[in-house]
């Protein structure tokens, strides 16, 4: 087993970052904040999936007012996400977010930064630095020619300084790229260098399909070798999608307690029901669940009798009927079209 790299400890809201806590899943809203039904709609629906942290844009004073009417009716930390203008951030800090994700070196000046950072410490806040390939300064881009793990580490220890320099420590940082190979060697080389707690993400990773791919390997690399205390991942999807990714990466590599699992065959010619709907059917509905089980899918008497037994939960197939498992034992046969339905019930009711 892997041994996790140690970092500081840093809260948002009641989450704990590094410092050995879980590794946490963060999202971020995709509507216009301004739109108060269609973002407090997606952070419920997060806050509902199990995630851990919620990131929203704020870029005007107009942001910050709405997302203000939207705390009260929400449980989940907020991050408040602001570029460019030093006084939204210092507004956007009183109205009881959990965190403010900048980057020092596009605020402006010192003396604004230092505005930020006192107010950052008046309200216990931490900041998030968030370095991105595609943003990398003029200067390290003349420097390495192009973006290289070295400029994006020396871009974010720049970032780093600036709020050292005001004596502030309670910093999250990240080093994202959308290649995969720079990700991985540009939080290799920050976890060398820094001990504050490591925000990972594989940016601007794709579709569903292939975000999720680029996104497990790049971050079950780094988790591997136990480089990461927070993870999102990044979708071109519907933001529970995301949730619902990061929970699995976590849970693939034991670092969730929390996450069903379901495991089903990839069907053959034994296999008499209809296994793609179901199984699909299985997972959608079993999603929300904060507990860590396993539901066995199986279409066939060949491996399905083992893996249902070995499973909390399962479904084995027949001719047009299959066998409800628990805890390995048989406790119904019931007609396909009924399957997904008894088991659901048979997993909630026995789950509470």
């Amino acid at each position: 087993m892997y041994k996790r790299t140690q970092t500081r400890k840093v809260m948002v809201g009641e989450v704990a970052i590094g410092g050995g806590a879980p590794v946490s899943v963060q999202s971020m809203t995709t509507t216009d904040t301004t739109d108060i039904d269609a973002t407090l709609d997606e952070i419920l629906r997060l806050q509902d999936m199990g995630c851990d942290i919620v990131r929203v844009s704020t870029p005007s004073r107009d942001s910050v007012k709405a997302l203000e009417k939207m705390m009260p009716k929400t449980t989940v930390p907020i991050v408040a996400d602001v570029h460019f203008d030093y006084s939204v951030a210092l507004i956007v800090a009183d109205i009881g977010i959990a965190k403010l994700r900048i980057n020092p070196g596009n605020i402006g000046s010192r003396a604004k930064v230092e505005k930020v950072v006192r107010k950052a410490i008046d309200n216990r806040l931490p900041i998030r630095i968030g370095v991105n390939a595609g943003s990398l300064e003029r200067d390290l881009l003349e420097k390495y020619g192009y973006p290289t793990a070295e400029a994006m580490v020396e871009s974010a220890m720049r970032h780093i300084g600036i709020l050292e320099q005001h004596d502030f420590h309670d910093i999250v940082v990240s080093v994202k790229a959308s290649s995969v190979p720079l990700a991985v060697a540009s939080y290799r080389l920050l976890a060398e260098k820094v001990s504050y707690p490591l925000h990972l993400g594989i940016t601007e990773s794709g579709t569903l399909a292939s975000g999720t791919v680029y996104s497990s390997v790049g971050l079950g690399i780094l988790l591997s070798e136990g480089i990461g205390d927070t993870i999102r991942v990044s979708l071109t999807a519907d933001v529970e999608e995301e949730v619902k990714v990061g929970r699995k990466i976590l849970a693939s590599l034991d670092l969730a307690s929390n996450v069903p699992r379901v495991i089903s065959c990839p069907s053959c010619a034994r296999n008499h029901l209809d296994l793609f709907r179901i199984a699909e059917e299985v997972e959608q509905r079993t999603a929300d669940l904060k507990k860590s089980v396993k539901i066995a899918v199986m279409g066939c008497a060949v491996n399905g009798p083992g893996e249902a037994r070995e499973a909390d939960f399962g479904i084995m197939g027949g001719k047009g009927q299959g066998q409800i498992f628990v805890d390995g034992k048989i406790v119904k046969k019931v007609p396909e079209e009924e399957l997904v339905d008894e088991l659901e019930k048979e997993i909630r009711t026995r789950l509470g």
